[in-house]
C-alpha cells in the first residue's frame, strides 16, 4: 500500500526478516528493546493472517524473545500485544505485534498486566 508506513519501511530499520515477516525496534518504545514483528503482506489485523503466517509469527516471537533475553539479562518477563481496530487503539492499520520486555520493578504493581489498558480494570 502506497501510504502504509509498514509497507514502506526503510530496510535499514529491519533487524530480522524471513519470507513472511520482518522485525524492527519500536520507534516509540515502552521499554528498552521493545520490538515489533510485522507481516510483509499488508493486512490490517492479526485476524486476517493465514494459518501459515500465524505459525511463522509464533516462531519469530519466540526467536526474538530469546535474542532479547540473551542481550539483556535483566529482562524477566514479556508482554505480547496487538491492537486490532480503532476502538482497541490501533493507529497504524497494518498488523504489527508488540514484544515488550519487562524487568523487575519497571512499574510499581505489574499484576494485571494488559488489563491496565482500561483504567480501573487491572487491579483485582
Amino acid at each position: 500500500m502506497k501510504d502504509c508506513i509498514f509497507c514502506n519501511i526503510e530496510s535499514s530499520r529491519k533487524i530480522d526478516e524471513d519470507d513472511l515477516f520482518y522485525v524492527i525496534r519500536d520507534g516509540f518504545p515502552v521499554t528498552a528493546l521493545h520490538t515489533l514483528i510485522i507481516p510483509n503482506r499488508h493486512v490490517e489485523t492479526y485476524f486476517e493472517l493465514t494459518e501459515d503466517e500465524v505459525l511463522a509469527l509464533n516462531s519469530m516471537i519466540n526467536k526474538h524473545k530469546q535474542l532479547i533475553e540473551e542481550e539483556d539479562s535483566t529482562v524477566s518477563g514479556f508482554n505480547i500485544g496487538m491492537n486490532c481496530g480503532e476502538d482497541a487503539g490501533q493507529t497504524v492499520f497494518h498488523c504489527h505485534i508488540h514484544l515488550i520486555p519487562r524487568r523487575k520493578g519497571d512499574v510499581e504493581e505489574p499484576r494485571g498486566g494488559v488489563r491496565h489498558l482500561i483504567p480501573g480494570k487491572g487491579s483485582y
